[in-house]
């Protein structure tokens, strides 16, 4: 082979060569993308999204930049007169709503690398938003007298001289069924009552009587006190994202006491962040320090919220039951089972007949509902529910709604409780809405983005190497196919007429086909061809490559014109 050719070939082979690496590489490159990709995007989601003075969520988490609105109804009573006539049930109109904005914070914050959590306190400052609201905070109401039922439940089973001092302190303030209040004094200022000033002055009955303010009011100390809700501890996800946001114990432990078994553990959601990677079917659960326990959220349906496909989780009626329909939660009973739909948490409130449930006692038992006029139970008004992002566990939307109630029975040795029948009395519910902003669903619209974009980016880069790799290897086939076709045209032509050059043997070979060829040829003869023109013809020497003679031919020359 000459030099130039042996140069370019190997310039070829080299090229070759060094896109089949190429292409193996990109090849190897893209499948360990599409293996690792997912893999590599939770490890940034991990770094982005765990709790930590310097990562993405922290400042959200600590301040959320939502507009937060309380709005709060209250019902009023408008025929307490009549509560002795059992044949009259207590007729109840609702009033407000009355809105507050919150400014929420978390104070006190202390980090716990050793179980990878954080300590915290909650502090919120509420403002009242006379724009928003339906009334004044000057209107007044008539309420049942909770200070008087709560001083009377306290002492209900106890002996009868104890019980008796309680009759008389009623009796002598002029304690009565109701009271009338402005919704300033209900909410957030409270108002004074002499039962209280009598037991923080004289403590009596020793540590039977807790008597934790000074004024009673439905939010009274709540406003910018960071001590109310108590301390939570929460983990932060850097060891794994999976616990990110759930609770890990409250005021230090991980069972509230409140109640038994595992209804008092401490577990759930603080609020901000849902597990991840849900699905339709799975169960939330949301801590609430104000009720003492968690209560579990259901999957309903699949919704949109700003463009994002959500998960929405509601309290249905397994989330107030005691046991009636869940035997499972029989642990919530707390000594006073009762139907389906109202949560005790009277352990809770210090010692306090309080019940909560959903506003208007919707999900539960329609023997609430019917024990008093008024109510009428909407899903659209009372549904307490959370649409969760199942990829991120970011909840996008919440409307917290709850409704407490106080149980008003007969009490034996308490003359004001005496004759008069057992009724879960509404008094007040407040619902907390909120929804992710536009700004924030554009965020997390891009996360599904990025990793879809990773696994197509693997799969074009797993293509285009596999198409390098083994474009030498077709291109060499294609060569060898077209050649070999060339080699099989040339071959049956040469058994009907000729041979190629290079199929001959020798030049002797060579020598005896050109003669044969002349022959042919010249028996054949032109179309004005004759015995006398071939003896005219001078004679043409055909050569072979070595320069030799091969054979001879006459070349007609005519030197006679016929005429």
């Amino acid at each position: 082979m000459p030099a130039p050719n042996r140069a370019m070939w190997g310039q070829k082979n080299n090229r070759k060569l060094i896109i089949g690496i190429f292409g193996f590489c990109l090849g190897l490159f893209g499948i360990l993308c599409g293996m690792f990709w997912v893999d590599l995007f939770n490890w940034i989601m991990k770094k982005e999204m765990a709790l930590a003075p310097d990562t993405r969520v922290y400042d959200n988490w600590k301040s959320p930049p939502l507009d937060l609105n309380l709005d709060i109804y209250l019902f009023n009573w408008t025929n307490p007169e009549d509560f002795g006539n059992l044949s009259t049930k207590p007729i109840l109109e609702q009033v407000g709503p009355y809105r507050f904005n919150e400014r929420p914070d978390k104070v006190d914050i202390n980090w716990h690398p050793d179980n990878a959590s954080v300590t915290y306190r909650r502090r919120s400052y509420f403002y009242f938003d006379a724009e928003g609201s339906n009334g004044s905070l000057d209107d007044e109401i008539i309420t049942l007298n909770a200070v008087a039922l709560s001083a009377a439940a306290t002492g209900k089973h106890w002996p009868a001289v104890k019980k008796a001092m309680i009759d008389v302190g009623l009796k002598m303030y002029g304690a009565e069924m109701s009271v009338q209040k402005t919704i300033d004094e209900l909410l957030f200022t409270g108002y004074r009552d002499s039962m209280i000033d009598v037991a923080i002055a004289m403590p009596i009955f020793g540590d039977e009587v807790k008597v934790p303010f000074d004024k009673f009011g439905w939010f009274y100390t709540r406003n910018g006190s960071a001590d109310l809700t108590g301390v939570f501890n929460v983990f932060t996800g850097v060891d794994d994202l999976a616990k990110l946001g759930q609770m890990h114990s409250w005021n230090y432990q991980e069972n509230t006491g409140f109640f038994e078994s595992y209804c008092g553990m401490t577990n759930g959601s603080a609020g901000e962040f849902q597990p991840q990677h849900l699905k339709p079917g799975d169960s939330v659960g949301l801590f609430t320090p104000d009720m003492c326990r968690t209560v579990p959220l259901d999957y309903v349906e699949t919704v949109d919220v700003e463009g994002l496909e959500g998960l929405k989780f509601s309290g249905g009626p397994r989330s107030v039951d005691n046991g009636t329909l869940y035997p499972e939660n029989l642990c919530y009973c707390g000594g006073q089972c009762v139907p389906s739909g109202v949560m005790n948490i009277s352990a809770c409130r210090f010692g306090s007949p309080v019940f909560m449930s959903y506003p208007h006692f919707f999900n539960g038992d329609q023997y609430f509902v019917d024990q008093v006029e008024g109510l009428e139970p909407k899903q659209e008004d009372h549904e307490f529910y959370m649409v969760v992002e199942p990829s991120t566990g970011i909840p996008l939307e919440v409307a917290a709604r709850f409704q407490v109630n106080m149980l008003v029975e007969p009490i034996d040795g308490i003359s004001l409780y005496t004759d008069i029948p057992k009724i879960f009395f509404p008094l007040i519910w407040f619902e907390q809405k909120v929804r992710i902003t536009p700004e924030m669903a554009d965020q997390l619209k891009v996360l599904p983005i990025v990793l879809l974009s990773g696994q197509i980016f693997a799969g074009v880069c797993l293509a285009v190497g596999l198409i390098l790799l083994f474009w030498a290897p077709v291109q060499n086939m294609l060569s060898r196919c077209r050649s070999r076709r060339y080699d099989l045209k040339t071959q049956t032509k040469s058994n009907g007429q000729y041979k190629s050059r290079s199929q001959f043997s020798s030049a002797e070979e060579l020598k005896s086909k050109a003669s044969t060829l002349v022959c042919e040829k010249s028996a054949k003869g032109s179309p004005d061809s004759s015995p006398l023109l071939e003896k005219s013809r001078k004679p043409a020497i055909i050569k072979s490559q070595t320069g030799e003679s091969v054979a001879t031919a006459s070349t007609a020359l005519s030197d006679n014109k016929h005429d």
